[in-house]
């Protein structure tokens, strides 16, 4: 089985970039975080769902474009939509080329002019579950949550005339859409981010901090992901990340998909790569890369 690599990184041919949500999202913002670190001269283009991007992705199939979305949250795990569709770009070549992370915290926003107001809260259902503790200690079981496309798309459905109504979302996204935050900070979790990544047909030069993903498959056997995961320590390669998703081919089957440290083009790795090929019946690498930002 023969690895194909793309070309080198060359952010010089990058026209448009797409990212979820709205203006004023997360991805909003992560997306500036790649056009300011790889001093990206592009069109941005916001699109509804992490599916409608890779459709976008499949359908233009060109150098040109590179998307950015959501891959895991450190509260809420890895986004399963990401997850299972980055193998479906195998045939088209994308592959992650670079990561950043970015502090979610979250804040009620709204018209009110105090919580005893408030009779419905409004926003993505992700940032609903992360403030879960807050809603139910800070106003009673009548309290209405509406889930939304986005917390930006929250925030621009509020409007002044219905003071009873709020919205959780960022404060940048507030102060982008003038609408006052009533209190910030009200996540349940301190520490919560969410990692994003930028998909491109390109390779991310060497940097020695560099990660690689994998996704492979195999047989349907005993000990069979233990030989793999053996030649990894054996070359002394760390797994940050781990995780299996039904094949949707044949029940029983599973896809594997792994994060290492280091890149395609390390020694180690590329002799670990070749090591494992007599082991699985597919393997493709979703791409080497570093985090910016």
């Amino acid at each position: 089985m023969v690895i194909m690599l793309p070309e080198v990184l060359d952010t010089t041919r990058i026209r448009k970039l797409l990212f979820l949500g709205p203006r004023g999202s997360y991805s909003d913002f992560a997306k500036n975080m790649f056009i300011d670190a790889f001093k990206l001269h592009c069109v941005s283009t916001n699109l509804k769902s992490i599916s409608s991007i890779i459709r976008a992705l499949k359908d233009e199939n060109s150098e040109d474009i590179v998307a950015v979305i959501p891959i895991e949250n450190s509260i809420e795990g890895i986004v399963r939509e990401t997850l299972d569709n980055l193998s479906s770009l195998k045939k088209e070549g994308y592959k992650i080329i670079a990561e950043t992370t970015m502090g979610v915290e979250h804040a009620l926003i709204g018209y009110a002019k105090s919580k005893s107001e408030i009779k419905v809260v409004r926003s993505h259902p992700q940032a609903l579950a992360q403030c879960k503790r807050y809603l139910q200690e800070n106003f009673p079981d009548s309290l209405i949550e509406e889930a939304t496309l986005s917390t930006s798309a929250a925030i621009r459905s509020l409007v002044l005339e219905e003071p009873e109504a709020a919205a959780i979302g960022s404060v940048d996204c507030a102060e982008l859409y003038d609408v006052p935050v009533i209190e910030a900070n009200i996540n349940d979790e301190i520490n919560n981010q969410t990692r994003f990544i930028l998909l491109g047909k390109f390779m991310s030069p060497q940097t020695g901090y560099d990660k690689t993903s994998i996704t492979f498959s195999t047989e349907n056997k005993a000990g069979a992901l233990n030989k793999i995961l053996t030649i990894f320590e054996l070359h002394n390669i760390n797994m940050s990340y781990i995780d299996s998703r039904p094949s949707k081919k044949e029940l029983g089957e599973y896809v594997f998909y792994i994060d290492i440290e280091g890149h395609i083009l390390d020694k180690k790795v590329k002799r670990a790569f070749d090591e494992i090929m007599p082991f699985v019946k597919m393997f493709h690498v979703i791409g080497s890369y570093h985090p910016v930002g």
